[in-house]
């Protein structure tokens, strides 16, 4: 079921993350954007749920029958996830790779759905989009750079840019819906499962392919 990389023991994001998922207990509910995305009109094959953590996304997946591969760098996240996944019966649908995003590689064009909630890396994007199957889906979900108004300390790296991530779209893809879920006032209080940033959210689907001519 688990795939592991013995490279990132010291991983500085390993270490932060497994630090923030020790002694967590996950409500395991599925992104939105996994929730839209899962209700479009997929073509068959695999899910990828990308910097995924204890995912109920890659859950809800393999609930309605679709092999997932989900990928974290923390490997405390992924135990909980494959905990959750035994206790469902859905452990045999979902391979948790221990992995850090900037190295790991998808088979190109390998999967109906790929799933970025909540992580932005221009270059973890480009790859994520050469990994959808003509006909499949991206979702997707990162800040934006109005985030930092409510924490200053945001790296900007880690924030989508203006258009970003549409703009940023390979040919051959169209954007289904881009739209922006502001969190609420500062000094408000966020409602259950409401994040107080800013983010973006994107689904966009690769053409199909067209059929190719007899030149024969």
């Amino acid at each position: 079921m688990a795939e592991s990389r013995d490279e990132l023991s010291g991983h500085p994001d390993q270490v932060r993350w497994d630090a923030r998922w020790a002694g967590a207990a996950p409500a395991f509910r599925p992104h939105p954007v996994a929730e839209q995305a899962l209700a479009l009109d997929l073509p068959a094959g695999p899910v990828a749920d990308l910097a995924c953590g204890p995912s109920g996304s890659a859950l809800l997946a393999a609930a309605r029958g679709r092999r997932v591969t989900a990928v974290d760098v923390s490997g405390v996240a992924l135990g909980l996830l494959g905990g959750e996944a035994r206790r469902r019966g859905l452990a045999g649908l979902i391979t948790l790779v221990h992995a850090d995003l900037a190295a790991w590689r998808p088979d190109p064009g390998g999967y109906a759905l790929v799933l970025g909630t909540g992580f932005w890396d221009p270059a973890v994007f480009a790859v994520a989009a050469g990994a959808v199957a003509p006909g499949g889906v991206l979702g997707w979900e990162a800040f934006t750079l109005d985030a930092r108004r409510a924490r200053p300390t945001l790296d900007p790296a880690w924030c989508l840019g203006p258009g970003q991530p549409a703009a940023l779209l390979p040919a051959g893809f169209a954007v289904l819906a881009q739209q922006d879920v502001p969190g609420p006032a500062r000094d408000a209080p966020a409602q259950p499962g409401q994040d107080r940033d800013a983010r973006r959210r994107l689904l966009a689907r690769r053409l199909p392919e067209p059929p190719r001519g007899d030149h024969g």
